[in-house]
């Protein structure tokens, strides 16, 4: 913890309940999403369409997996491990390789062996060039990190080379799978800029100054209101859906300590 930084019981520990009936539309966001865009693809409804792959690949890797992979959101051990990894391999990536690398990132950030953080030591074009090896670079660090989870990673990997060689077989009878699989796996290699470049500092000398406070209707509606990173570096525990209310009761304390938000004009 920060020195000075507030306790989950002072700030409230109401935080970490989300109601059962957001919980349970939250978890099946991400299987709706794919049926929808074989809906609309197939009615040509391209627009429509691509907007699916986008939402899922923002929404899984930005906070619905992102719950699972932190274990806050209060459902059983063995659905959790479940959904992290069903949920995950319909963007084709391996839910329990995320999540070694990503509490991996939380524990070592800014240190060299942080793999999820490097980008935020690049230049702006090369951490756009990043994600485009980094899924299968990630499995092989968590493959070499976690012997616990090595089955789950094995079987996961092992689903995407099957999925992928499905998409490609049937293209003579519909492409769709094909397409579906390609804007995903596309989507992933913006995750190093969104995730890494963007939010961090890796020259800040405290956890306060390692990553940005984002702040302004502007970046909240662009952000669908998942900019809260230094919150949930902080709080890791608290699940994407209360980050907002997290936040505005952070803000006495980020101004105590002179941390000045970002702003896109308001």
């Amino acid at each position: 913890m920060t020195p000075m930084q507030p306790s989950l019981n002072e700030i409230g520990r109401d935080l970490l309940v989300v109601p059962r009936w957001r919980l349970a539309l939250t978890l099946a966001t991400p299987f709706a999403l794919v049926a929808l865009f074989f809906v609309f693809a197939s009615r040509q409804w391209y627009v429509a369409a691509l907007a699916c792959p986008v939402l899922l690949s923002f929404l899984t890797y930005g906070s619905i997996s992102h719950d699972l992979v932190h274990r806050n959101l209060g459902i059983p051990r063995w659905l959790n491990e479940s959904l992290l990894s069903a949920i995950e391999l319909l963007s084709f990536r391996s839910g329990h390789a995320y999540r070694t690398v990503h509490l991996h990132h939380h524990a070592r950030f800014p240190a060299e062996d942080d793999l999820e953080g490097a980008a935020s030591r690049m230049s702006f074009v090369r951490a756009l060039f990043e994600g485009i090896t980094l899924q299968p670079r990630l499995w092989i660090f968590a493959m070499k990190k976690n012997g616990r989870d090595r089955t789950w990673m094995i079987a996961e990997a092992s689903a995407v080379v099957i999925g992928l060689g499905i998409c490609i077989a049937i293209i003579p009878i519909t492409p769709l799978p094909f397409a579906y699989a390609a804007l995903m796996i596309a989507g992933s290699w913006i995750f190093p800029l969104v995730t890494a470049f963007i939010p961090h500092d890796p020259r800040g000398g405290t956890e306060l100054q390692q990553t940005r406070l984002f702040r302004g209707r502007v970046l909240s509606l662009v952000a669908l209101e998942h900019l809260y990173h230094l919150e949930h570096h902080l709080y890791p525990q608290v699940p994407h859906h209360n980050w907002p209310a997290l936040a505005r009761r952070l803000d006495p304390f980020f101004e105590r300590e002179g941390v000045r938000p970002i702003r896109l004009w308001f």
